[in-house]
């Protein structure tokens, strides 16, 4: 009796020293929590009472705490600018435009269900389906099953996310048209950075404009929020469509890459980025390069 009581208490031990795990407010937002903190948030509500806050789903990134975030949500300069998050501001859609960016008219990204959540001991994993609907027909153009991975062993970052968006044509051929200003899968700090103005970008090579050049491996943003220095680093994979470019410049701290396809109809456009962030000192550019070389890898 008294091998078996050792045994579960070790047990027991082994379950509660799982430091990942989930919380859902159902019909607003789930957390993945570390320590029993919220460290990654997915917003998923709609309410079309609240539409301008509830239009597409996103997810936000928490400070060490899991009080306050440090990323954007509603409201704020840029509104449609919501933390981590994918649009283009001109989907085609049998020829006509909706904008899937700053969701205008009736458009809108609409979570619909979550299709996994999975704690192991390397990684948390989070995957939703999300429907694009058009604004004059109200119609899916495209469904997505979003995934986002947060990696469990790099110890000297915040945090570490995968970001996987696969984006399926369904109802007719799409286009992923727009701008480097609004369009693809951005990040946008926290509100607070637009009146602070801290912002300062890294490229992966001296002399690098990511206004004209393609194909940047990678960018990072170093920005201040409430005391502590953020550096997020934005990669893209190789096997992302050729051509993107960034809009890697504006002082409040909106980055990130697009680039323009078509997807045809039944057919599913695969994307994959890391966001990784780190607080304290910004990281040199050397640095930076070895953990791009470890995510490619």
């Amino acid at each position: 009796m008294k091998k078996l009581t050792l045994t579960c208490i070790m047990i027991s031990a082994c379950v509660q020293a799982q430091p990942f795990s989930f919380k859902d407010t159902a019909g607003e937002h789930l957390d993945i929590l570390r320590d029993g903190k919220p460290l990654v948030r997915y917003m998923y509500a709609y309410d079309a009472d609240r539409r301008e806050e509830t239009y597409k789903p996103y997810h936000h990134v928490m400070d060490a705490d899991g009080q306050q975030t440090i990323t954007k949500g509603h409201g704020g300069k840029f509104t449609h600018h919501r933390a981590i998050y994918i649009g283009w501001n001109r989907l085609g859609h049998n020829g006509k435009n909706s904008d899937l960016w700053h969701m205008k008219g009736k458009a809108m990204q609409l979570h619909k269900e979550i299709l996994k959540q999975e704690v192991n001991d390397t990684e948390s994993v989070l995957a939703t389906k999300i429907h694009w609907i058009t604004d004059a027909e109200q119609e899916v153009a495209i469904e997505e099953v979003r995934s986002v991975t947060i990696q469990h062993d790099d110890k000297d970052a915040h945090l570490v996310l995968d970001f996987k968006s696969e984006l399926k044509a369904i109802n007719g051929d799409v286009t992923l048209k727009g701008d480097p200003e609004h369009s693809g899968f951005q990040y946008r700090p926290h509100n607070d950075v637009t009146g602070n103005k801290s912002s300062m970008y890294t490229f992966h090579a001296e002399g690098a404009d990511p206004r004209k050049d393609r194909n940047l491996p990678w960018v990072a943003n170093t920005y201040e929020l409430r005391g502590e220095t953020y550096t997020v680093q934005h990669m893209n994979h190789p096997d992302n469509p050729e051509g993107w470019i960034y809009s890697a410049y504006r002082d409040y701290g909106r980055f990130g890459s697009t680039f323009y396809t078509t997807i045809k109809n039944g057919e599913v456009l695969s994307l994959n980025y890391r966001i990784r962030i780190t607080t304290g000192d910004a990281l040199s550019r050397s640095v930076l390069s070895k953990h791009y070389a470890t995510y490619i890898q």
